[in-house]
Parts: structure tokens; sequence; C-alpha cells
């Protein structure tokens, strides 16, 4: 199993549709006892928070946020923790929009003190 997503913060390789969640986003991630919890911000997202179960190395939670417009939106997400050869973490997600059409696959991964 990955290392413990405890205080990591992450950050997507590419931009999403506009928006959405994009590489100026930021997740704060928490785990503790088989739940994971994360804040994040940044591009078109005021706020968002995401609350779900990590069972080895798979996540599965629900999210929702807060954009520019104003508009709030809510999803579901399953995701495979996965070590990078130089000890980081990467996150491949598949994620489904409850609140409005949509679904797709995205990757973040954990930022150093140096940016990736």
């Amino acid at each position: 199993m990955a290392r413990s997503l405890d205080g990591l913060v992450l950050a997507p390789v590419a931009d999403q549709a506009p928006g959405q969640v994009g590489t100026r986003t930021r997740f704060t991630y928490h785990e503790r006892d088989g739940a994971v919890w994360a804040e994040y911000e940044g591009g078109d997202v005021v706020r968002g928070r995401l609350v779900g179960t990590r069972e080895g190395d798979h996540l599965d939670f629900r999210y929702v946020q807060l954009k520019t417009d104003g508009r709030t939106s809510s999803g579901h997400c399953v995701s495979t923790v996965v070590e990078l050869p130089d000890g980081r973490v990467r996150l491949d997600e598949t994620w489904e929009w409850e609140s409005q059409p949509g679904s797709g696959t995205s990757v973040v991964e954990q930022l150093t003190a140096h940016g990736r």
C-alpha cells in the first residue's frame, strides 16, 4: 500500500473543462483510520471539500465545490493511489458529477517544496 496522504498537497497535472478543477487548484489531504478528506481551492474553484474512505490503495469519496461564478456542484470519485518512482504520490481518478451531467478521468500528483 502507498504511504499515507495525510498532510500532502496535490494538484492536477492537466486542466479539465472551463469552470472545473485545473492545474492552479490545490488539494490538501488528510487521512486517519480509513477516512480521507481534503480541502481544495484555486483556479475556478473558490472552495471545495471532499470526504470518503480509503481501503488499501483505493479511495471512494464525494466532493462539493463553490466556483467563482457562484455556482455549486457535487459528485463522486474513485481513485487509485500510486507511489511514483521519485517517492511522490499520484491519484488516478474516475469521477462523475451528481449535480449535473458529466464524467471523466483525471490525475493529481503530490507537489514538492519545489513545485512538482
